[in-house]
């Protein structure tokens, strides 16, 4: 890695679909005590893949909780749907766990997607359209609220009057992670952001994602390599490949064949085909790789990752 190289990060998105606190918990120090750098959890209320009766703690609460038990790695809400709260809300709840993590937290926004509470809650969800404005002015009002200045902001969604945040964050600049591929997510990613998250796709489209970012950076001008590039998948890991079909087996008996998770899963083979298979996306910029868990949490591969994976991908900058 050279000088102007940014580190690569490694990281757990564990969600919250867990019947204990304890087991996830149990999954943020381990991770934290195998070296990853980063846990994040998610802000649906009600995730479709677990069912209409699935287990799911509320993530911004819970995240304070994993913040105070943990004391190094970089914790996440990844990512919360800008309809459900006032930005500054939003403002203040980063900023408190920033405080309670002691300046290790990173904020997620997004424009929402599928949610069971939207029916079971009669919780509203604005049209895309809507929500697409509601993600830029968001991104503005925290971005004034951090600052520490008093706010007076009047857009189509929110209006501010005088507005203060106070204590603001420790971080100077609490990192803003805004999820999503469409181009006007990418237009409030190269204004507003400092990580871009997406989920896995293939070497060729992500490099078509990656330079339509590069090139919304630079009308917004700034340096495309001021924005970190996050990728989150699955991975399906064993050491021994003759391990492999049984534990492929275990998997297809948890999930559907047309379950969304699959298309989520980047490789099912050893550490070092995982590595082999992300090796495309360090050459293509991506910084922060996020390993997708879900219960019961695969200890065998989220401990393969950190041990083996990490190594040879940091090895090869």
């Amino acid at each position: 890695m050279t000088a102007s190289e940014p580190r690569l990060r490694f990281g757990v998105h564990s969600g919250q679909q867990y019947e204990s606190y304890g087991e996830i918990k149990e999954l943020w120090q381990r991770a934290e005590a195998l070296g990853y750098d980063w846990c994040s959890v998610f802000d649906h209320l009600r995730p479709p893949m677990g069912g209409p009766a699935g287990p799911c703690f509320e993530g911004t609460t819970l995240l304070s909780a994993l913040a105070a038990s943990t004391s190094r790695v970089r914790c996440a809400l990844m990512v919360a749907p800008v309809a459900w709260r006032h930005p500054a809300v939003l403002a203040a709840l980063a900023a408190t766990i920033d405080h309670v993590s002691d300046g290790r937290m990173e904020l997620g926004i997004g424009v929402g997607g599928a949610d069971l509470a939207h029916g079971q809650y009669g919780l509203p969800q604005p049209s895309r359209a809507d929500r697409l404005g509601m993600l830029e002015e968001t991104a503005e009002v925290l971005r004034g609220l951090w600052s520490g200045e008093p706010v007076t902001f009047v857009g189509k969604h929110f209006h501010l009057t005088d507005a203060h945040l106070r204590p603001v964050p420790v971080q100077p600049r609490l990192p803003l992670v805004v999820g999503g591929v469409s181009e006007p997510v990418l237009r409030t990613v190269a204004r507003h952001g400092d990580v871009w998250n997406s989920l896995l796709a293939g070497p060729a489209e992500y490099r078509k994602r990656s330079a339509r970012l590069d090139r919304l950076c630079e009308e917004a001008g700034r340096d495309p390599a001021s924005v970190r590039r996050s990728m989150t998948f699955r991975a399906l890991l064993v050491e021994d490949p003759a391990d492999l079909p049984g534990e492929l087996e275990r998997l297809r008996r948890r999930y559907p064949p047309d379950s969304p998770v699959w298309p989520e899963y980047l490789v099912f083979g050893t550490p070092e085909q995982c590595a082999e298979a992300l090796r495309p996306y360090v050459g293509l910029g991506v910084t922060d790789f996020v390993l997708g868990v879900r219960p019961p949490v695969d200890w065998r591969c989220v401990t393969l990752f950190a041990d083996q994976v990490v190594p040879q991908l940091r090895a090869s900058r």
